[in-house]
């Protein structure tokens, strides 16, 4: 491929597929579950990465550009089968569909990229990945993969690459098909819980230390630039309730309120 170029505030992003980049992966024993499944359910309890370290042609990493020019801030559409491999390194059987025909959450599903910023030496890649793990007898599905690439675009070369579930109160659900509970039949039952590190993790991020960007936004922007690829509820401009009550008090307006029981984004979170 070319050498990257930049063309009216927008780069091509390129990688040298004949590079080779090793990444090792972590899972942590999970510590936490509402209903305790960790304890009562092996395949939950033994969850472990199934490659602790694995090396990858940088071809691979190709899926995660975008196939034309872009510029900072503007997101795209990550191939598939990249992911997909990636993923098999934490467990053999992923699954990007999330379900999403069972329970019609198209929202859900996909796997999207944002151009963060760019200098003459760098550029930083942040990135939203929506996928799940089919394991004996049930579903691990994790809030979200956030993650990092960073390239060095003289030498098209990836310099860091991160792809993990951030932390959160709870930032997993499982679904659990059981008879433990003393039924007669097999059911599905659900619980939520917490796992301290699911990662993917290639080189160090301090290699932007000091970096001075050519075009930059913040890591909060991207995410949120990101996230409203996913869910249309967060297109919605949101305020507080004590902001709302001050703004129905200065525009004479009436305030409807709507209680949900759940999030309007992640399921875990």
């Amino acid at each position: 491929m070319g050498k990257m170029k930049t063309l009216n505030n927008k780069i091509t992003l390129n990688l040298n597929s004949d590079a080779e980049v090793s990444v090792k992966g972590f899972i942590a024993p999970i510590e936490h579950t509402a209903g305790n499944f960790h304890r009562k359910w092996d395949a939950l309890a033994n969850l472990r990465a199934a490659e602790p370290e694995q090396q990858y042609s940088a071809a691979v990493f190709r899926d995660f550009l975008p196939a034309e020019a872009v510029s900072v801030g503007e997101c795209w559409e990550i191939k598939q089968a990249g992911v997909q491999e990636l993923l098999e390194q934490l467990h053999p059987k992923p699954s990007l569909e999330m379900r999403a025909e069972m329970y019609g959450l198209e929202e859900c599903k996909g796997f999207r990229a944002c151009l963060r910023a760019y200098s003459d030496q760098f550029v930083d890649i942040v990135f939203r990945i929506h996928a799940e793990f089919a394991l004996t007898d049930g579903w691990f599905t994790p809030s979200q993969f956030a993650g990092h690439l960073i390239i060095d675009r003289a030498q098209e070369t990836i310099v860091f690459f991160l792809m993990h579930v951030p932390a959160g109160t709870l930032n997993f659900d499982v679904n659990w098909e059981t008879i433990l509970e003393g039924w007669d039949a097999p059911r599905w039952i659900t619980d939520g819980g917490y796992c301290s590190q699911m990662e993917l993790r290639s080189g160090t991020q301090d290699v932007l230390q000091d970096t001075e960007f050519t075009e930059t936004i913040t890591q909060e922007e991207a995410e949120r630039l990101l996230i409203q690829q996913f869910y249309k509820s967060q297109r919605i401009n949101w305020v507080s309730l004590e902001e709302a009550l001050r703004m129905t008090q200065a525009q004479q307006k009436p305030v409807h309120v709507i209680s949900l029981d759940g999030p309007l984004t992640d399921e875990a979170c």
